[in-house]
């Protein structure tokens, strides 16, 4: 039996089946995208640039296969990159007609096989086919090694025995129901061996057969499930080649496919190029020495990856080539916000209470804690940030007090308390020095982390940091992964486009 409780018990030497990849067209694919991009057309959602070209006419046809392009790069797309990702079964909202007239289609269903089970001789026809789809259920978990399972099935549930049996009245359904639930037992994951036991509670014909095509539903997701978690491993590359093929039958159906992309690396090269103005190396010290980045495809990319995280979703569109990972890095950028107002608030605290709090095991993860609750929410727009940190200035001060009383300290005077509720409260200030602070070392750290290539150990933490290191090597790891895979796929796009860029910014130094 499996170890894991999701993994059917027929998971063994389970094998991958990716889907096959067009090779012909991807034996150089770097080399094949770099000829076939077409840069400098303009977007249709900008009003501001004149078109250089007529707008191209799109059937609807070829518009629903770009759509059905997009649908299955996307799905490719979410297997690799989410490690959590799983088929549920759907829920229709309450209430809806679409779950109104599944559920009287189902009862209509049940009502006929229930009215044929109590004719008088009872009639078999509804009930025949239902063993039928449950014979094929079973036999589509077993694995070709499985001869014995496969025999039994195929013995036990041979519909033309059963229909002779119903023919001459001697048709035993509870015996079938028997079979079938043992087999049932058999194949299925150990997180289901609850619903089995209770399928053998049931001795009424009619809600037993529900419940046996209930449990198959979670079996049939159960073994879906386990074969996705067996070829992510071996997806990875695939799904690279995927994607780039996909996107680029969307690019030569649409042109303008990487407006926006070459905008958001425009803006990435110009601002090194600005700061590595403003950061000018003294005579005789080398960029690298001063701390000025080098302006290279490498470092505007990174550069480029980590304005991401400062990206205004409201007014401005997301780069194409990173709309499937839209809402990750949106949801990443928040949980940042949320980071460096919980790292100003521990710093401020410990810096008011001295070092008699900060050595004391488990008492930072309490507060963080206690703030992470407080500020749930803090980016929705009816969120008060004020009240919040007033309410988090009153438990961190109760929390302190608690504890330096718990260890023989003296609590906080009513003046220092004061002191500490009214920093917290000033940190809730869009200029707050001390947030800013937090904000770019942990933008550091991250940067540091992404221009360290694959190493797997973290850059050293950088002052001030120290009690929220966990989450930020969380956010760290999940990030550069994300980018690094974003790399992967659409790195002979990026650089073709920074070439071009580059080559541009470099004449223009030179005139």
């Amino acid at each position: 039996m499996s170890q894991d409780p999701t993994i059917p018990h027929t998971s063994e030497e389970k094998s991958s089946n990716s889907e096959d990849i067009q090779e012909d067209s991807l034996n150089n694919p770097d080399q094949s995208v770099r000829e076939r991009i077409r840069p400098g057309t303009s977007s249709p959602y900008r009003c501001n640039r004149a078109q250089s070209s007529p707008p191209q006419v799109v059937s609807m046809e070829e518009l629903m296969e770009t759509a059905k392009g997009v649908s299955n790069m996307a799905l490719a797309h979410e297997i690799v990159v989410n490690g959590g990702f799983q088929i549920k079964p759907a829920e229709l909202p309450e209430g809806s007609l679409e779950k109104t007239v599944k559920e009287i289609v189902h009862k209509a269903f049940w009502d006929c096989l229930e009215a044929q089970l109590s004719e008088d001789p009872p009639t078999y026809d509804h009930s025949i086919k239902l063993v039928g789809e449950i014979k094929e259920t079973l036999l589509s978990f077993l694995l070709p090694g499985h001869t014995r399972l496969r025999n039994q099935i195929t013995e036990v549930l041979d519909l033309d025995l059963i229909k002779q049996e119903a023919v001459n009245g001697a048709l035993d359904i509870s015996r079938l129901a028997e079979f079938i639930i043992g087999m049932m037992g058999t194949l299925c994951a150990p997180v289901r061996d609850e619903e089995i036991k209770k399928l053998k509670d049931i001795h009424e014909i009619v809600p037993l057969f529900r419940a046996i095509f209930s449990v198959l539903d979670l079996m049939k997701m159960d073994m879906a499930n386990f074969a996705i978690s067996s070829i992510r491993p071996h997806l990875m590359q695939q799904s690279v080649e995927y994607e780039r093929e996909k996107f680029q039958k969307i690019f030569e159906k649409q042109p303008n496919s990487l407006d926006f992309v070459t905008d958001w690396l425009q803006e990435a090269s110009d601002d090194l190029a600005n700061l590595r103005c403003k950061n000018s190396p003294s005579p005789g010290v080398g960029a690298a020495a001063s701390g000025v980045p080098v302006l290279c495809p490498a470092a505007v990319q990174n550069w480029a990856y980590l304005k991401l995280l400062k990206w205004d979703h409201v007014h401005r569109p997301f780069p194409e080539t990173l709309l499937m990972d839209h809402t990750r890095f949106q949801e990443m950028q928040l949980e940042l916000e949320q980071l460096t107002l919980t790292g100003a608030i521990l710093l401020v605290m410990f810096n008011v209470a001295g070092a008699v709090l900060s050595n004391l095991p488990g008492f930072a993860d309490k507060i963080k804690t206690i703030i992470k609750v407080l500020l749930t929410g803090m980016h929705l727009p009816s969120f008060n940030l004020s009240e919040s940190l007033a309410t988090v200035g009153e438990k961190v001060c109760a929390e302190v007090n608690s504890c330096l009383s718990q260890h023989g300290f003296t609590p906080f005077t009513a003046e220092k308390e004061i002191a500490l509720k009214g920093q917290i409260q000033t940190l809730g200030n869009s200029d707050n020095t001390i947030c800013k602070l937090i904000d770019s070392r942990i933008q550091a750290f991250l940067e540091s982390y992404l221009t360290s290539g694959h190493q797997k150990s973290f850059p050293a933490i950088p002052g001030g940091l120290g009690p929220i290191q966990r989450e930020m090597e969380e956010i760290a790891v999940k990030y550069v992964r994300l980018v690094n895979y974003n790399k992967m796929v659409f790195s002979p796009y990026y650089d073709v486009i920074l070439s071009k860029l580059l080559n541009k910014a470099e004449s223009q130094l030179l005139e």
